[in-house]
């Protein structure tokens, strides 16, 4: 992974860990497990459909107050492991600092957005 790459994924999981109030070793590498209930909850449909899609959802997840575990899988990098310019790196990161934003916002009441509502409060179960 080049240097800029790594610092600057550092320090985006910092943040995030901060934001989201949790100590996950890393967020922009690994896969995604959610539970049934968990997507039926969240509003993920809200979501962008590029790799801020990770981040999105899991203050989402967040914001539902669901628990998030951490499984650890060994990552290899190599100059053919990842293709992203420098100013595509640099779009996905200002990308998570607007997703950190607006959950922060939401969070602290500043700003409500349906993005972090829960799909369920929606709607009533029929008798």
């Amino acid at each position: 992974m080049p240097w800029w790459k790594y610092f600057a994924n550092r320090f985006l999981t910092g943040l995030e860990n901060r934001a989201f109030s949790l100590s996950l070793s890393e967020y922009h590498t690994g896969y995604r497990a959610f539970r049934r209930d968990v997507l039926e909850t969240v509003n993920f449909p809200a979501n962008s459909d590029g790799f801020v899609f990770d981040q999105e959802i899991i203050a989402q997840v967040v914001a539902a107050k669901f628990r998030i575990a951490e499984i650890a899988v060994p990552t290899r990098y190599f100059p053919e492991a990842s293709s992203a310019s420098f100013f595509a790196s640099v779009g996905y990161g200002l990308r998570i600092l607007s997703v950190l934003f607006w959950f922060t916002l939401n969070q602290r009441g500043l700003r409500r957005s349906r993005r972090f509502d829960s799909l369920r409060a929606r709607y009533t179960r029929l008798p």
